[in-house]
């Protein structure tokens, strides 16, 4: 009886100590799991994670900086020449070289395709076209982008507001002192030419190719602003 329970008592040991002996090695193995799980995280986030580029800062032109960037930039740009395709055909004109921020403005805004999409908006019969804005949300948009400024005026170089003569408006702004808006532009229809303009406007190039279709511009039906019934767009400046 005695050697029964011995045997019994023995088998009871051996499997509490076998028992007791298997557990660590569970342990363990949950450890490696859960090691190898957060190892992985920071790999995934490397191998994943895309390259923060910075941005540049956007350019703006200002009332401060707008004159000394169109004298450098008239410096670099030979190019003399803008191709404005409408949607009544196209014309070319030829910009002077001796009135250069306007000049440089106007080639600086075609590259950039500020005029593009934009719209003859104010047509009056035998006296002007006028170009460079628009009636949609895309318009001010890129003026804001561009930046906000005005041009000097430079009416002293001998030019005159000839039929053909492409000149820049003055601001809307409270402006004694002519100030041009470089956003918009405008052209002379009138024969031999609108002179009461000289002085107070700067002609900063002359149409040398197409003005048949700044007359048929000229003609179109308008309403109250002499908007165009029908909107006449640029659909493209183009610098030759």
């Amino acid at each position: 009886m005695r050697l029964r329970n011995s045997a019994l008592f023995t088998s009871i040991l051996l499997f509490f100590l076998v028992s007791c002996s298997e557990k660590p090695k569970k342990k363990e193995q949950q450890s490696t799991a859960k090691e190898e799980v957060k190892d992985s995280i920071p790999q995934v986030a490397e191998t994943v994670e895309p390259e923060v580029e910075e941005e540049e800062e956007e350019f703006l032109l200002t009332e401060e900086n707008a004159i000394d960037f169109f004298f450098e930039y008239a410096k670099e740009e030979k190019a003399n020449r803008v191709k404005l395709t409408t949607s009544m055909g196209s014309f070319t004109v030829q910009l002077y070289d001796n009135v250069p921020y306007h000049k440089a403005n106007f080639i600086y805004l075609a590259r950039k395709g500020y005029f593009d999409n934009t719209q003859f908006h104010r047509v009056v019969e035998d006296f002007i076209i006028q170009g460079g804005n628009s009636d949609d949300k895309a318009t001010p948009l890129k003026r804001r982008k561009i930046g906000r400024y005005l041009l000097p005026p430079d009416a002293k170089k001998g030019y005159r507001h000839h039929r053909g003569t492409i000149s820049m408006p003055s601001s809307e702004r409270d402006n004694p002192h002519k100030l041009a808006s470089p956003y918009e532009f405008f052209i002379v229809v009138k024969k031999p030419g609108s002179y009461h303009l000289d002085g107070s406007y700067t002609p900063f190039g002359r149409v040398i190719q197409g003005m048949d279709v700044v007359d048929a511009i000229n003609k179109v039906p308008v309403g109250d602003g002499d908007w165009p019934w029908e909107n006449v767009y640029i659909l493209k400046a183009e610098v030759l």
